[in-house]
């Protein structure tokens, strides 16, 4: 496919591309595709925070976990943790985060 624009309408398209680190072609593939389709293109920007917050969650998922089995094995050999409850309110908050961006998610999605 070719498409001729004006040296300003490059530079336009070259800048919203730049913008998302993206190469014009892929930028205008992308954004004539989700035309095509009927949809809203989503900013390969904001994709790219989210899953940020995605992975920053999941990680601090993972490291509450691993604490809180350690809480539970030491209590159910007898060994009281004063910590147990502490990863326990941690993972509830963590999984609360996970839901509050999993509704930000499908907010955004077109």
């Amino acid at each position: 496919m070719f498409i001729a624009l004006s040296d300003e309408e490059y530079a336009s398209l070259a800048k919203a591309a730049a913008n998302e680190k993206l190469a014009a072609g892929a930028w205008a593939a992308m954004t004539l595709l989700a035309a095509a389709e009927g949809k809203r293109r989503a900013d390969s920007h904001e994709l790219r925070e989210v899953l940020q917050e995605v992975l920053h969650a999941r990680a601090q998922a993972q490291r509450i976990g691993v604490n809180l089995n350690q809480a539970v094995a030491a209590w159910n050999s007898g060994e009281l943790s004063p910590t147990l409850c502490w990863y326990a309110r941690a993972a509830a908050q963590t999984v609360r985060k996970l839901d509050d961006l999993a509704d930000e998610l499908r907010s955004r999605l077109p």
